[in-house]
């Protein structure tokens, strides 16, 4: 079981980047794949705004188009999406006295692992060097598999 994050759905979106094929390859392999895999909706909109964002991708999706790819992950028969659970508040007060520096954009990254912790998820598959920071998360790379 593990969690994709958003840096796996932006490659395969973006043909200009050189982990656009590796990336791409492996999400269609795992959609094909019977064992469960996740996703959280926190990722799938940061996926909307990079991947529509013209300062960020030099080619981006429209809207429509960006939100026609979210759909169709969902859609795998072996995807989830990862939601709070009563535990949320628990799970996530525990996570500043781990890292009293979390600041910025690690507090979204943050709110991955507490999904994650919430469910009993200890991977996730990124690019985001970021997650090697959080104990107890098993990091990824979609490249260097």
């Amino acid at each position: 079981m593990h969690v994709v994050d958003t840096t796996v759905l932006l490659y395969p979106a973006d043909r200009a980047s050189p982990f656009h094929e590796a990336c791409r390859t492996w999400l269609e392999h795992r959609r094909s794949q019977p064992e469960r895999w996740y996703l959280t909706w926190g990722t799938l909109y940061e996926f909307l705004r990079v991947a529509t964002h013209p300062r960020v991708l030099r080619t981006p999706s429209t809207s429509g188009a960006a939100w026609q790819f979210v759909e169709q992950l969902p859609a795998s028969r072996s995807a989830a999406v990862l939601v709070e659970t009563d535990r949320h508040h628990e799970v996530a007060g525990r996570v500043p006295a781990e890292m009293p520096y979390l600041a910025g954009n690690l507090l979204h990254d943050a709110h991955t692992v507490i999904l994650m912790r919430e469910h009993g998820v200890r991977a996730i598959v990124t690019r985001d060097a970021d997650f090697h920071r959080f104990r107890g998360v098993a990091v990824m790379d979609p490249v260097a598999l």
